[in-house]
Formats: structure tokens, C-alpha cells, sequence
């Protein structure tokens, strides 16, 4: 199983730096689609991916075209996340390598491509007066959501407490 986030035009790179942390977390690829408001060697990716950033499995386009151009097996399973949709994410079934696309933070995925995969925009439920939620929180939320259809497959999913000898006196 191998999920991909797609961010466009990601404009924050604290915001990039915390979803690449947690593609690496999860064994997720990370697709990048430009412009982007930042460079990678940006020091506010790297600290917000802290130490992980060397491990990321990511790829950088320079346009959504290109992105399809290279990645056709997406067609089908391209999720976008939208305010504008009107399923929840909850509500979809995805595929174990679906693509979970999220816009840039100051305005989304634009409407031109949102209509041409209207039935695959889904969005998060929020209050009726609050705009978005922050991106990469967004990722998480739709991420965790999708691996967790498919029981987290290849995911450690028990920890173990180091037992400490606590003396009642």
C-alpha cells in the first residue's frame, strides 16, 4: 500500500515541512506541483520536517499537467479536497495508492480543474463561518482517514510502555 499527497501550489513552507514529516511517518509520496512559495532547501521545510526530510519520497512538477502527464495510474483515484464539494472525506472509498490532492493555502485547488473531477472533491465538515483549516492538518485528517479504510497496512500499530518499578511507600 502506498498513499500520495498532491499539494498545489503550496505557498507555506512550515506547512510542507509538517506534511512531508508525516508522508515519512506513514510511507506516503509527496507530490510537489509549482509554483511553489518556497524552495526546498528552505530552512523553514527543513525544520518543520525536522530530521526526516532526508528520508521523503517526493517529486517536484512544474505544472498540474505535467503531474498527470507522469503519473496516469492517478485517473480514477485523484481525491481533491475542496470547501466546495459536496461529499465528506469520510464518505469516500479509497483506493490503497490514492492521490489526496489539497490546494495552496490562499485559495485551494482552482475551480477550472476542481469541475472536471467533481465527483472526486470531497471536503472536511467544518462551522459554516470559518474559511478552512490549516493544510497541513487537512493532510492528516484526510490521510489518516484513507489508511485507516485499509487497516493500516504495513503501519506499527501497537506501542509498548518500558515498565518502571514504581515503590509504594
Amino acid at each position: 500500500m502506498s498513499m500520495n499527497i498532491v499539494l498545489l501550489e503550496p505557498e507555506m513552507p512550515a506547512n510542507t515541512g509538517n506534511i512531508g514529516r508525516t508522508c515519512v511517518a506513514t510511507g506516503t509520496k509527496l507530490h510537489l506541483i509549482k509554483p511553489l512559495g518556497f524552495e526546498i532547501t528552505d530552512k523553514m521545510v527543513k525544520r518543520a520536517g525536522l530530521d526526516y526530510w532526508p528520508h521523503l519520497n517526493y517529486e517536484v512538477y512544474e505544472n498540474f499537467e505535467d503531474f498527470l502527464e507522469k503519473n496516469p495510474d492517478c485517473i480514477g483515484k485523484l481525491y481533491m479536497a475542496t470547501t466546495k464539494a459536496r461529499h465528506i472525506y469520510t464518505e469516500v472509498a479509497y483506493e490503497p495508492d490514492s492521490y489526496l490532492m489539497f490546494g495552496k493555502e490562499s485559495a485551494g485547488i482552482p475551480e477550472e480543474i476542481l469541475v472536471k473531477y467533481e465527483d472526486y472533491c470531497m471536503r472536511i465538515p467544518m462551522e459554516y463561518n470559518i474559511r478552512s483549516l490549516n493544510l497541513s492538518n487537512s493532510v492528516a485528517i484526510v490521510l489518516y482517514e484513507a489508511l485507516r479504510q485499509h487497516q493500516f497496512a504495513q503501519m506499527e500499530l501497537q506501542g509498548h510502555l518500558h515498565r518502571l518499578h514504581w515503590h509504594e511507600e
